[in-house]
């Protein structure tokens, strides 16, 4: 199984967009079996709240159904639960390495996948859900990739 958990600040916008599309494409892929796929925030504000409404009309389109989703916050104990762990910025790096100390290299910025050195900017602020989607939908496909490339998929 590979493990993989996509992390934000809040965890209603960006990872919880990119956990459901990522497994709305592994599962078109043929390849959900093979994945453990969440996400969670860096931050307490959210905790509890629901997908943010301008992620769950990307989510909409493709009807992919997110209506469990509450927020939660990472905890040291879940690095040992995952081999990716995807942030969608700077400041999510900074915060998971305060959290939990990166021992195997497991923390990474999510657009890295895509030959990107970029965040993953937080509609929350923006108001642009749309050029988020882009952005995750840009990562989740280099994601792929790199899977394959490295052997984690066959």
């Amino acid at each position: 199984m590979i493990k993989v958990v996509f992390v934000c600040h809040g965890n209603i916008c960006r990872s919880p967009m990119a956990e459901y599309l990522f497994k709305y494409y592994v599962f078109n892929k043929g390849t959900s079996d093979k994945f453990i796929i969440d996400s969670m925030a860096t931050s307490t504000e959210e905790i509890g709240n629901g997908v943010h409404m301008g992620t769950r009309q990307i989510l909409d389109k493709f009807n992919i159904d997110y209506s469990r989703h509450k927020s939660i916050q990472i905890k040291s104990t879940d690095y040992d639960k995952y081999d990716f762990i995807i942030a969608m910025d700077r400041n999510n790096i900074y915060n998971l390495k305060r959290i939990f100390l990166d021992k195997d290299n497991k923390v990474h910025l999510f657009l890295e996948y895509a030959g990107i050195n970029r965040d993953i900017s937080d509609p929350w602020y923006t108001g642009n859900f749309d050029d988020t989607y882009r952005d995750i939908k840009l990562g989740i496909e280099a994601f792929y990739k790199y899977l394959i490339k490295n052997g984690y998929l066959n």
